[in-house]
């Protein structure tokens, strides 16, 4: 079995990739993961599961592209398997060893886990764990549309007729005549297939590595938990097979949505054992993250940390975007505060979330020695929408440095571009960078981040009071 280690928006020539490697390759290269993950592909988790997750439609990203000789990435990471070939696509920010902590730090930030030191490899066993970690998470999500029922056939052999009466199971039953009648009902319960894979998968957790730990992490965990406990009472560890295949179709249901990723997870937890890398000719496996929706989730943590009054707007849930004009459908900037009564929007904002590798030269301005970025015209002129229709005078670009990025200062935490003055309607289009740390070990990665954030939320806050010489002052602070 093979290994081919890459990292996100980057190039890697194919020298040295064996003939069987590059065919495996070629069957998820250069196709849209929307074509990837119908039910062809069950085994492959995508997230966000909206593959148009506020507007951004990855549904039209490839995993990676094979060109000539080279294997170019976008902003997809994580762990992916084809036959007997295994792709690692870790974050361009991780660190020369074998620790992807940026990748894992976000994960812990935006899905609200602990994944404890995991080492990043594409090993069936880190997918595993993933999915242990990323239970709890959707579980509640799930919950949070209420518990599971659904109608059930139940039979009864008593005196209290409450349906109609099977005559053959009553024959067989009370004969001689005992008093009682076989009949049989339909009810609404919670009691039904879906809680009883959620309960089957609880128990199964439990008894990994971590697994008590996992389910009572937090106390809206612990109370997901006793709610399904408490639902299933006909629980029966031998019949978890049984289980299994009553749950092979999806759960389809416009009120439970939230349930049909929920079962998909249970079912790759409970079925481990029997989805090993290239088991089945063809088949793709793994769990693959969005870049660009990670960073942008990450993002909204900071800001909701630091209790910055930024909304955030959701295109799924159709949720606080901006219309271009009455009757139009709504667009979703990233970030943005509208006050009220700004009619010129000089007080407004809108910051924008990039991932990707930004389109630009040098970094400074050789003859004034200030920051720049080059912004690529299709990001520009959609930031400059959302600044007309707000309205907002003030834009900010909010993307991670690179990890070889030159820098004259290198104590500084958070890099700010020179503000550029537009034309016309006027307004200011700048960028703030942070930097990722590269320590090494998991507790100094993590104390360094915090640092980092808290020097990114000083320089946004004084971006927003429209002080930037105080933001100049914050990031060299």
């Amino acid at each position: 079995m093979t290994t081919i280690k890459l990292e996100d928006n980057r190039r890697k020539d194919l020298l040295g990739i064996d003939n069987s490697d590059r065919e495996n390759l070629s069957k998820i290269a250069n196709i849209k993961i929307a074509d990837l993950t119908l039910d062809d592909h069950p085994n492959l988790l995508v997230f966000p599961h909206d593959l148009n997750h506020y507007g951004d439609d990855i549904s039209e990203d490839r995993i990676l592209e094979l060109q000539g000789d080279q294997i170019i990435t976008g902003n997809i990471m994580g762990f992916v398997g084809v036959n007997d070939t295994q792709i690692d696509i870790r974050s361009r920010f991780a660190a020369k060893d074998e620790n992807d902590y940026f990748l894992h730090y976000m994960l812990q930030k935006v899905f609200a886990i602990n994944l404890f030191d995991i080492k990043h490899s594409t090993s069936q066993e880190e997918v595993f764990d993933f999915l242990l970690y990323l239970f709890p998470n959707f579980l509640q999500k799930a919950l949070g549309q209420g518990l599971y029922k659904k109608y059930r056939r139940f039979e009864y052999n008593d005196t209290n007729i409450r349906g109609p009466i099977d005559v053959s199971r009553h024959i067989r039953q009370n004969i001689p005549f005992r008093g009682t009648v076989a009949y049989s009902t339909r009810e609404h319960s919670y009691d039904n297939e879906v809680t009883q894979l959620i309960r089957h998968t609880i128990e199964y957790i439990k008894t990994k590595a971590h697994g008590a730990h996992i389910l009572s992490n937090n106390k809206e965990t612990k109370e997901a938990v006793n709610q399904i406990v408490m639902a299933t009472q006909t629980y029966n560890v031998r019949e978890r097979q049984k289980v299994i295949n009553q749950n092979l179709r999806p759960v389809r249901h416009p009120y439970y949505s939230a349930y049909t990723e929920l079962q998909k997870i249970c079912l790759q937890i409970l079925r481990h054992e029997s989805l090993k890398y290239g088991q089945e000719k063809d088949k793709v496996y793994g769990i693959l993250f969005d870049g660009a929706w990670l960073w942008e989730e990450y993002l909204n943590t900071i800001f909701e940390e630091h209790h910055l009054n930024i909304t955030h707007a959701r295109n799924k849930a159709r949720e606080k975007g901006i219309p271009l004009y009455e009757g139009s459908k709504s667009y979703y900037p990233d970030f943005y505060m509208k006050v009220e009564g700004d009619t010129e929007g000089e007080k407004s904002f809108v910051l924008d979330a990039k991932y990707k590798r930004l389109d630009k030269g040098k970094h400074r301005d050789e003859q004034t020695g200030e920051n720049s970025i080059s912004i690529c015209r299709e990001d520009l002129f959609q930031m400059i929408t959302y600044m007309h229709v707000l309205p907002a005078k003030h834009c900010a670009l909010l993307y991670p440095i690179e990890p070889n990025e030159e820098t004259n200062d290198q104590d500084k935490k958070v890099i700010e571009s020179k503000a550029r003055e537009l034309n016309g309607l006027k307004g200011k289009i700048c960028g703030y960078g942070l930097k990722i740390s590269q320590a090494n070990e998991r507790k100094s990665f993590w104390d360094e981040m915090q640092e980092l954030e808290k020097k990114l939320n000083e320089s946004i806050s004084d971006f927003l009071k429209g002080d930037n010489q105080g933001a100049q002052n914050s990031q060299n602070g």
